[in-house]
């Protein structure tokens, strides 16, 4: 008899998953699975992301390998952070952000940020429970990874293009990536940014407050200037 080991791998991580999301249904707050290759940003963008958000507090799971160091980058912003290090794994499990819970006060907090393990194949295949998925696409990275990896692309929630302060300085088609999108995940939002520089920060936390309304369904949460 054959046995399909991934399918039931994934099966059982979507279990955990569905429980997750609905203990994130019920404390009310909005969960952000951010994935990219490793060195497009994604700690750059949370140590300007969670003070942006003002008074609503933010929690941070942290996956990587090995090493504390960016759970220690981001404890002076964050309500709390914790770190999961994976090992030899690629991604992260429902099941681990499970056990992350049980040390965090989620019942007073309005956002989860997931930073995944730096890795643009693995994630895409892995559902953790969270009510977004943010992909981080630099410009270093160059502008052939949409069509190279397409399974991230086609479940991404919106698309951040990092670092564009060097467009211009590397070579980088953005109308190449946009193109490639367009035939993965037609209505995907695209948000050029520059942590370093703050460009575009103000459309990403557009986008991060109306989905928390849309998903929180607490219209109030936030004031629109």
């Amino acid at each position: 008899m054959k046995i399909n080991v991934i399918k039931r791998v994934l099966k059982a991580n979507d279990i955990v998953a569905q429980e997750n999301r609905e203990k994130f249904k019920s404390a009310g707050l909005l969960a952000v699975n951010i994935i990219s290759s490793p060195g497009s940003g994604k700690t750059t963008l949370l140590e300007k992301t969670i003070p942006a958000l003002g008074e609503k507090k933010s929690i941070v799971i942290v996956g990587d390998l090995e090493t504390t160091r960016d759970a220690k980058r981001l404890e002076p912003y964050a309500y709390q952070v914790t770190q999961i290090q994976t090992g030899m794994s690629c991604h992260l499990y429902a099941n681990q952000i499970s056990e992350s819970l049980n040390d965090l006060d989620i019942e007073k907090t309005d956002f989860l940020f997931i930073e995944n393990v730096g890795n643009i194949v693995c994630p895409g295949e892995f559902d953790l429970g969270e009510n977004a998925k943010v992909v981080l696409l630099s410009v270093p990275e160059g502008d052939d990874k949409v069509a190279k990896y397409p399974t991230i692309f086609r479940v991404a929630d919106v698309v951040l293009i990092t670092k564009i302060d060097l467009l211009g300085v590397l070579t980088f088609d953005l109308d190449r990536v946009k193109n490639d999108l367009a035939k993965l995940n037609s209505n995907v939002p695209i948000i050029k940014i520059s942590s370093l520089k703050s460009d575009g920060m103000d459309k990403w936390m557009d986008w991060l407050k109306e989905k928390h309304n849309s998903s929180i369904g607490e219209q109030a949460k936030f004031v629109t200037e």
